[in-house]
Order: structure tokens, then sequence, then C-alpha cells
């Protein structure tokens, strides 16, 4: 019964009943937004792989290898609008 499959008269069934479902327009919304889930998805999984240390390592190391951020200096409008009041 279901000895080979899909043939290639079940595929081109299955887009004719999409095209008429959705609309000729709509499909390359949906497909694009099925490739931007999926880069989404595959970068997600990456960095869960990398965020997994390996057994032998501690927190230190994975700490040393970061940069460091530098603070920022931030003013509030108040104190910006006292020094330039008082100058």
């Amino acid at each position: 019964m279901f000895r080979n499959g899909l043939e290639p008269w079940h595929i081109l069934v299955v887009l004719v009943v999409l095209v008429l479902l959705f609309g000729s327009k709509k499909l390359p919304e949906m497909a694009r937004g099925l490739g931007k889930s999926m880069r989404i998805l595959k970068a997600e999984t990456k960095a869960m792989r990398e965020d997994d240390a390996p057994a032998g390592t501690t927190s230190s190391t994975v700490a040393e290898d970061r940069p460091a951020v530098e603070p920022i200096n931030v003013t509030k409008a108040e104190d910006a609008t006292r020094t330039n009041t008082t100058a």
C-alpha cells in the first residue's frame, strides 16, 4: 500500500491545495517567516551549546575569556539642566 511513499504527483497535489488555501501572495510570506524562525532556532541552539562549558572547566576560566565591560557615566536630565544654568 505505501510501497513508494510520496510520488511526484502527490507533491504537486499538495502544492495546488496550498495555493488554493492560502493564495499565491501569502505563500512567500509564510516561507520567509519559516526561514527566519529556523535561523533563530539554529542560533539559539548554538548559543545553548556554547553556554554549556566542558566538564573540566570552572566558571572563573570562562569569565576570564570574556572582555570586561567599561562602565558608562549617565547623567540625568535634571543634572544636565542644572549644569547648563549654573555655567
